[in-house]
């Protein structure tokens, strides 16, 4: 099993940047696709960046050219780094592995 835990959400104003981490722990080796997702009150979750093990990423439409999805395997941690930051990104931000182990989540507000 797979036990992840996000983090560096927080408040900021429109246009700044935040990076939110994921560390993963247990039997991470055998990880094959590692994605955040948000989901904002209301709103049903979506993905939003997506990375496999071999280094392969996929971004959602609305955040194409501003967020990147990173790694650091020594560190057993995934990265999504959020630039150009707008009010509609608010949402509680989850980190998923394999399409079944979820984090508990970190919140991201936009706002002036």
């Amino acid at each position: 099993q797979v036990q992840l835990v996000e983090s560096g959400g927080g408040l900021v104003q429109p246009g700044e940047s935040l990076r939110l981490s994921c560390k993963a722990s247990g039997s991470t080796s055998s990880i094959y696709f590692m994605g955040w997702y948000r989901q904002a009150p209301g709103e049903q979750r979506e993905l939003v960046a997506s990375m496999t093990n071999r280094g392969n990423t996929n971004y959602a439409e609305s955040v194409k050219g501003r967020f990147t999805i990173s790694r650091d395997n020594a560190k057993n941690t995934v990265f999504l780094l959020m630039n150009s930051l707008e009010p509609e990104d608010t949402a509680v931000y989850y980190c998923n592995a394999d399409f079944s182990s979820w984090g508990q989540g970190t919140q991201v507000t936009v706002s002036s």
